[in-house]
């Protein structure tokens, strides 16, 4: 009987905490997707093609009357891989090519959203002035799930640039998923939305965001990053069974799930707990850095954890 009432009341929390867990999701979608996980699917409506103006520019507030779903909603990321940013010595190595990416860049994300763009706010990076803190928040978010590297500082958006990067490849990847995201951030949510989605990643009880250390911080770090690393895929193994799967990307702990689903539901679930997360198939890519706090490493393996543990509940509560 003692044991039965345990097992009794290790559900009942499970179901509690799966609940907030819901809420706190849905405040950070979009109406269109909030509790309707399972109809979000992660399938492209395939990519569209550049047009272009008389003069022979991209007219890139022409190109799209649609897009794919978001993928922190469940849909399918931009890119099936990362696009990283690039050393700032490579950005600096050739300044003509350079400049050229940044200005189609900023010319594209003025076209696309109207936002105030910095095209030499730092070797590598574009500039894009948000309205305000808890947009550029949420973006980061929402791009970095897309497969596109970014950060922020306050109200202030980073984005790649590098002199390499293709009209067709690498500058529309990142002015896609600028006009993506801001598109839903903009057109699809609410002021009151807005601020219910600032009130997740901005609530008191969140630590700080964890993210991935940048591939400069892990060459000046080797050592310390690879003890994160090693603490990371240990732990998660330990507690999930999970197994980590080869990682190209420094900066990044690759966790193999059971499938595509699994993958994009544990990623929701440590988003809205303030851990920067995102996936290609079905591997979730978890953040590391050697300039991670004492027990940050932990809290990254006690947040998986926590989202396997609910995912598990929800599975055998559908049975």
């Amino acid at each position: 009987m003692v044991e039965g009432e345990a097992v009794r009341t290790a559900c009942s929390q499970d179901a509690a905490e799966l609940q907030a867990l819901d809420a706190k999701i849905n405040a950070i979608l979009p109406p269109q997707y909030q509790h309707c996980y399972d109809d979000v699917q992660p399938v492209s409506m395939g990519s569209a093609g550049l047009k272009y103006r008389a003069d022979g520019k991209v007219a890139w507030d022409e190109i799209w009357t649609s897009f794919c779903d978001l993928a922190l909603a469940g849909g399918p990321p931009h890119r099936g891989r990362l696009l990283e940013a690039v050393p700032p010595e490579e950005a600096l190595g050739e300044p003509e090519k350079y400049q050229q990416v940044v200005e189609e860049i900023g010319r594209g994300i003025w076209l696309v959203t109207s936002l105030p763009v910095l095209p030499r706010i730092a070797p590598g990076w574009i500039g894009v002035r948000c309205h305000d803190e808890t947009m550029a928040a949420w973006l980061v978010r929402a791009i970095v799930v897309e497969n596109v590297i970014a950060r922020h500082e306050q109200n202030m958006l980073f984005l790649p640039a590098g002199p390499h990067f293709q009209l067709g490849k690498e500058i529309k990847n990142v002015v896609t998923t600028v006009a993506k995201t801001c598109h839903y951030w903009t057109c699809h949510m609410s002021v009151a939305q807005q601020a219910s989605a600032g009130a997740v990643l901005n609530c008191p009880e969140n630590a700080e965001l964890l993210q991935p250390a940048s591939p400069d911080e892990v060459r000046a770090a080797p050592s310390e990053h690879q003890a994160v690393v090693q603490e990371i895929e240990r732990g998660v193994q330990e507690v999930t069974g999970l197994k980590a799967v080869p990682s190209q990307y420094l900066g990044w702990v690759g966790v193999g799930c059971a499938d595509v689903t699994m993958a994009v539901w544990l990623m929701r679930a440590m988003i809205v707990d303030n851990i920067l997360v995102r996936r290609e198939l079905n591997a979730l890519y978890l953040p590391a850095s050697p300039r991670f706090a004492v027990g940050d490493s932990r809290r990254v393996v006690e947040t998986v954890a926590r989202a396997w543990r609910l995912w598990t509940h929800s599975r055998h509560s559908e049975h």
